[in-house]
C-alpha cells in the first residue's frame, strides 16, 4: 500500500471510530505524546489524557450526530502526513485538518482541528433599493 493510501486509511479509521462511538478504536489512532485537538468552538486540548477525555464525552453523547468525511486530500512530507477534508456533522459542514506521523510503520494522529465552513450554495438575493424617507 502506498504512503498516501495508508495515510487515507488511517484517516478513515479515525472517522469510523467516531461514527461507531468506539473509544478504544479512537485511542488506538492517536499518538502517545505531543498531541493536540481543537474541536469547533473549544479551547485547545493538549496531551493524550485531555484529548481522549474529550472524545469519551463526545462519543457518549446520545445527541451526537455522526461525523462523516468528504473531499479528503492527503499531503505527505517524509514521516509527516496531513489530511484536509470536509466533515459533515448533521447539516453542518466543517473543514478539518488531521496531522499524522508515521510511527513504527503506522500513521498516528497528532493533531486534529475542525472549524465551521461557511458554504453558500446559491448567491444571496439581491436587496431591493430602499428609501430612507
Amino acid at each position: 500500500m502506498s504512503d498516501e493510501a495508508s495515510l487515507l486509511a488511517a484517516n478513515a479509521a479515525y472517522y469510523r471510530a467516531f461514527v461507531a462511538a468506539d473509544l478504544d478504536g479512537m485511542a488506538a489512532i492517536w499518538g502517545d505524546e505531543e498531541i493536540c485537538c481543537i474541536h469547533p468552538g473549544w479551547p485547545p486540548l493538549f496531551g493524550r489524557e485531555q484529548v481522549l477525555a474529550s472524545f469519551r464525552d463526545i462519543l457518549r453523547n446520545p445527541m451526537q450526530d455522526p461525523v462523516l468525511r468528504r473531499s479528503e486530500r492527503a499531503l505527505i512530507c517524509g514521516a509527516d502526513g496531513r489530511v484536509v477534508c470536509i466533515e459533515m456533522v448533521g447539516q453542518a459542514a466543517l473543514v478539518a485538518t488531521n496531522c499524522f506521523r508515521l510511527v513504527d510503520g503506522a500513521w498516528r494522529l497528532l493533531h486534529h482541528q475542525a472549524s465551521p465552513l461557511m458554504v453558500q450554495s446559491e448567491p444571496p438575493p439581491q436587496a431591493s433599493p430602499r428609501s430612507l424617507h
